[in-house]
């Protein structure tokens, strides 16, 4: 069946970037999320992201305007039962997927695949959830997704093969290069990545250097295009949490046990870059960490 609607829920920074892909190359996306803002806003983003583009001579204006025509926001999810296929992007806790992909399984017709954006949570958990686990998969973009090459694709217990070639073949049709890995907490990409983002937080925690220090280490050491707590700030400090906390659920050990101050930041809300304030402060140059 050939992939010409595609529906993407969770019009946050994830969501709106795997729509801003589809509908680059040609698909006509539904993008779905719980309230008229969260679309706005994300909706806002796709067309500054493709203003960018434009600017760079990558689009035309005129591409740029088809782009964002194929774009359709929706509150209702009963509205993704015409997509082709779904993409949840939704925030990472096992309890919104739960629902949501109930929820799929029961608006989308059969022999549609079910993907998952999740960086960490179990495939074969949430393909269990419904009648359909051989066409369930996880389909990992990174962040910024219009510009990062990297799709981890992971097959849970169940997912078929033909699922698996479908969602390799479309991730090639958006440009991306498809890498397969198991399905295992954190997959390959954050069981690496988050034990460093964790272990940078301890080193803060501990007095060991203040974050400029940490980051620099990493920039001018290892040639890291950004440092780790910068990084985490990026992508958002409830999220390291949420992961570290899949991993050491998942795991078992405990070398996955999140940062005390990692905890205590999120409880603050100081979420990093989108709500301002991590161990940046976004508008300003001063480390803002609790001591």
């Amino acid at each position: 069946m050939e992939i010409q609607r595609v529906g993407v829920i969770g019009a946050g920074t994830m969501g709106n970037g795997i729509a801003q892909v589809f509908a680059r190359s040609g698909c006509q996306v539904v993008l779905c999320d719980v309230q008229q803002s969260l679309l706005d806003r994300g909706l806002h983003s796709i067309s500054r992201n493709l203003d960018r583009e434009v600017a760079k001579n990558k689009i035309t204006e005129e591409e740029k305007a088809a782009a964002l025509k194929r774009v359709e926001p929706v509150l209702v999810r009963e509205k993704l039962a015409a997509c082709d296929f779904v993409v949840e992007a939704a925030t990472e806790k096992i309890e919104i997927k739960t629902e949501i992909f109930g929820d799929l399984d029961r608006i989308c017709r059969p022999e549609i695949i079910l993907a998952s954006n999740t960086s960490s949570i179990s495939i074969t958990k949430l393909a269990a959830l419904t009648r359909r686990p051989d066409k369930v998969i996880g389909m990992h973009f990174f962040n910024p997704v219009p510009a990062m090459k990297l799709v981890e694709v992971i097959r849970g217990m169940a997912t078929s093969t033909e699922t698996l070639q479908a969602v390799r073949d479309l991730s090639r049709k958006l440009e991306k290069t498809p890498i397969e890995v198991s399905d295992a907490p954190g997959f390959v990409s954050n069981r690496v990545l988050m034990p460093l983002l964790n272990e940078a937080m301890f080193a803060v925690m501990e007095g060991v250097a203040t974050p400029e220090a940490v980051d620099e280490v990493f920039q001018l050491g290892m040639a890291h295009p950004m440092g780790p707590l910068t990084l985490a700030d990026f992508i958002g400090l409830d999220v390291c949490l949420d992961i570290m906390r899949v991993l050491q659920a998942g795991l078992g050990d405990p070398k996955y046990r999140p940062c005390p101050l990692l905890i205590k930041m999120v409880d603050a809300g100081w979420l990093g870059k989108k709500s301002g304030r991590g161990f940046y402060t976004y508008g300003g140059k001063a480390s803002n960490h609790p001591g």
